[in-house]
């Protein structure tokens, strides 16, 4: 696809990636988007509990490209006598998938690296039924930080309290056209729309309908789309398709969702996706997911907004965890994308 501009797409991947955003904490991954949306001459507008979104251009039957820039992660819940500390998950990071990881704590006094490990976490010294019980926030599981800690208070003396939130490593790598990476869900979606808005920028591209582009912060915990830009008719969200044993989503594919664990998805507009993916030859798939996933179009709905609403995304393999796709797949989506809302 010509107009692809993967170079920048995976520049703005990389750079995503490196801002830490738990649910929650957004501020800095918010300036650093509303800078790039400054520099390609759009007016960017914020949401009080964080959020952005701009006008893109185009006058009528407004439609709202919508993909979310947070992060599932832990949270401090209590600190141990021994000075580690007890963790819940922020959003659905599974105790297992997040088990060995290289974390940052953000306290409000400063940022201190550690590690998710067993309480009891050396093989050699650890009974076999204990060692091999299943991670488990509430009975196993605690965060152990790179300082010499002895005590709860030792702690505490660093600014850690119950509440700071804490964002674990992406681990970013590349290798035959695959991305490898914690949060690709749903930062690769976001550098897609950024490239688009780069497309259109570039070439100084009015539409011929009016088009906003929505960053939400708070997709991972169910309220990121409980807001929308007011003019929206038609709502699109930009989100991973997970591929299973019974998916048809691929990760060289863009995928059209046809229902979530929720709701189905609104049968006109998705009709129009696929009608647009198949004018421009997309290599797309049609796909349902559940039991446990949804979009941010789902609590527009709940809110009650007047909307048609779908979603697209690339094929992404291991949800939640160590996360993998194609570069083929966001280029289809990219295609996707480009052939509904610029009917090109």
């Amino acid at each position: 696809m010509k107009t692809f501009d993967q170079e920048y797409m995976l520049t703005q991947l990389k750079n995503l990636l490196a801002i830490d955003s738990t649910s929650g904490q957004y501020r800095e991954i918010q300036d650093y988007v509303a800078a790039e949306m400054q520099r390609m001459g759009y007016q960017p507008q914020t949401l009080r509990k964080g959020g952005i979104w701009c006008d893109l251009g185009g006058e009528g039957n407004s439609l709202c490209l919508l993909s979310h820039l947070d992060d599932i992660g832990l949270m401090v819940r209590h600190i141990f006598p021994n000075g580690t500390l007890k963790v819940v998950p922020v959003g659905g990071l599974r105790a297992c998938a997040a088990e060995h990881e290289n974390v940052r704590v953000y306290s409000r006094k400063g940022v201190y690296s550690g590690t998710v490990q067993r309480i009891q976490s050396c093989v050699h010294v650890t009974p076999a039924d204990v060692y091999n019980a299943a991670a488990d926030y509430d009975k196993n599981i605690c965060i152990v930080l790179d300082e010499d800690v002895h005590s709860a208070e030792d702690t505490r003396a660093l600014g850690i309290r119950t509440g700071d939130l804490i964002a674990l490593d992406p681990h970013f790598t590349m290798a035959g056209g695959f991305i490898k990476s914690r949060f690709i869900d749903d930062k690769a979606c976001s550098a897609v729309l950024l490239t688009l808005m780069k497309y259109m920028s570039d070439n100084k591209i009015t539409p011929s309908r009016n088009i906003t582009a929505y960053f939400t912060f708070y997709e991972e915990i169910l309220h990121g789309g409980s807001w929308i830009p007011p003019q929206t008719e038609d709502l699109i969200a930009l989100d991973i398709a997970p591929v299973g044993p019974e998916q048809t989503s691929d990760e060289h594919k863009a995928t059209i969702f046809a229902k979530d664990s929720r709701f189905p998805y609104h049968l006109e507009l998705t009709r129009e996706l696929i009608d647009a993916a198949e004018r421009a030859g997309i290599n797309y798939e049609m796909d349902v997911f559940t039991p446990g996933y949804g979009t941010d179009c789902d609590p527009a709905l709940q809110a009650g907004y007047d909307v048609r609403h779908a979603a697209i995304g690339h094929g992404c393999l291991a949800s939640h965890g160590y996360e993998r796709t194609h570069i083929d797949s966001l280029r289809e989506m990219y295609g996707l994308m480009k052939a509904y809302a610029l009917g090109e």
